[in-house]
């Protein structure tokens, strides 16, 4: 009976449900892909945050066939590469990776994900080689939870997994 005044008590009243109208819905152009990108908060010191960016996809297949697919799987890590906009780094965000041109390629097989480099990744900082495996796992591969390879010009590191 205590039970049935306190809950009768608090001031909120039975209701019907309320129709509010449609889901929402984002009008992405055709020619626009997201993806995300892994930064280093400055704010969390040793603390990766995503960032979704978007890139142009070519409205029209290459007369080649698959040649466009392959060129959009690396995109993403040559986004990263570019580092964080302006408006990502008056946010707080920083990236570890040398910044500029880096030659790449990223592949998906049943094992995992390899991404070639030419430049050296096992000197490059846990943070760094976090933001390669993060970005390049979230970037439409199909299992999330895929391990990733690096291969540079000094080695190799993994196959590891995000940790993010």
């Amino acid at each position: 009976m205590a039970f049935v005044l306190l809950v009768t008590g608090c001031g909120i009243r039975a209701s019907d449900v309320v129709e509010v109208g449609d889901p929402a819905t984002v009008d992405a152009p055709g020619s626009r892909q997201g993806t995300l990108l892994y930064f280093i908060s400055s704010s969390s010191p040793g603390t990766l945050l995503p960032v979704v960016r978007q890139f142009d996809v070519p409205m029209e297949a290459p007369s080649s066939g698959t040649g466009d697919l392959k060129s959009l799987a690396g995109k993403p890590l040559v986004l990263l590469f570019g580092g964080p906009s302006r408006a990502e780094m008056d946010a707080g965000l920083a990236t570890e990776l040398p910044q500029g041109h880096v030659g790449l390629s990223m592949t998906v097989t049943r094992s995992g994900v390899l991404v070639r480099l030419d430049i050296p990744v096992t000197g490059l900082s846990g943070l760094a080689q976090q933001q390669l495996i993060c970005t390049a796992v979230h970037s439409g591969v199909p299992d999330p939870g895929a391990a990733v390879t690096l291969s540079g010009t000094d080695g190799s590191v993994g196959p590891t997994h995000c940790t993010v």
